[in-house]
């Protein structure tokens, strides 16, 4: 019995983690799939949001900070997508990642310039301090929090995906931009809000783990692996593809903490190798007709 309440801990623990990489993880699939560019510095982003966090607590509280730092970061990436991203929409893919690649290097050095390079302290809401009992199980109320936050952002992501006028162009865009265009739809105000949105997204996700993970310069691309890894699992273009991976890939992290925890990271790099070698696009992988 004990064993197995300590199980039930280790994978709440991991689900919460494969939530943060979810939030992160949806964004990169969508600016991908629409775009074509392997974003990475959305892991910059994710740092600007935690550090937003503690200069805007003060004022806001966490709760407003819980909106505000996502909202301002998506306004940059509104920036970033006009002035940087649109030039390299059409262009060699290696130019998009080497242009990713330098934002991440400028942002994290902006960041030690401006912040300093020591961590920096982010404390846990006292609202959201201590323990829930369940039975014999402790989980932490703070964990516990954040995964109900991320289930309804995730569900807002759906509806705009699957239920709007706006996710309809989208989708369509993803599978077959000629034919979007054909119709005479620019998808270039689409591809500004997807961007917006999933900047958004990762700042949230920076957000809600500042109080556990503690801030620092270097936060984005620690965080940014493990949201690729759940991209490639989940397969490219598939909302619940990654949806699933996040969740599988939180409760390998979590058991793996308790039965080695040495190779807990190791062990979703190998998962990742297992699922590429049985399914080359992913658990659910859709069909992209660009790509192809």
């Amino acid at each position: 019995m004990l064993l197995l309440t300590l199980a039930v801990e280790q994978v709440v623990n991991g689900l919460f983690l494969g939530a943060i990489y979810l939030l992160i993880a949806l964004g990169l699939s969508l600016i991908f799939s629409l775009g074509g560019i392997v974003n990475l510095a959305h892991g910059a982003f994710y740092a600007i949001g935690a550090y937003l966090t503690i200069q805007l607590s003060p004022a806001l509280g966490f709760g407003g900070s819980l909106v505000a730092a996502p909202v301002l970061v998506a306004g940059i990436g509104l920036l970033v997508e006009r002035f940087l991203f649109r030039r390299f929409y059409r262009a060699d893919p290696i130019l998009s990642l080497l242009l990713t690649f330098g934002l991440a290097m400028v942002a994290e050095q902006g960041i030690r310039m401006i912040f300093g390079a020591p961590p920096l302290p982010y404390g846990i809401p006292q609202a959201l301090r201590g323990q829930v009992f369940v039975g014999d199980l402790v989980l932490s109320r703070y964990r516990l929090t954040i995964l109900a936050a991320v289930v309804v952002a995730v569900a807002c992501v759906w509806f705009l995906l699957q239920r709007t006028t706006f996710g309809r162009v989208v989708r369509a865009g993803v599978q077959n931009p000629d034919m979007v265009a054909a119709l005479g739809i620019s998808l270039k105000p689409y591809m500004a809000t997807v961007v917006g949105l999933s900047v958004g997204l990762a700042a949230l996700a920076g957000v809600m783990l500042a109080p556990i993970s503690g801030v620092h310069p270097a936060m984005g691309a620690e965080v940014l692996t493990g949201a690729f890894v759940v991209v490639v699992i989940g397969g490219l273009g598939s909302f619940w593809g990654v949806v699933l991976a996040a969740l599988i890939v939180g409760i390998v992290r979590g058991l793996m903490v308790l039965v080695y925890p040495g190779l807990a990271e190791a062990a979703i790099y190998a998962l990742m190798a297992f699922i590429l070698l049985v399914r080359p696009r992913g658990l659910l992988g859709e069909r992209i007709l660009r790509f192809e």
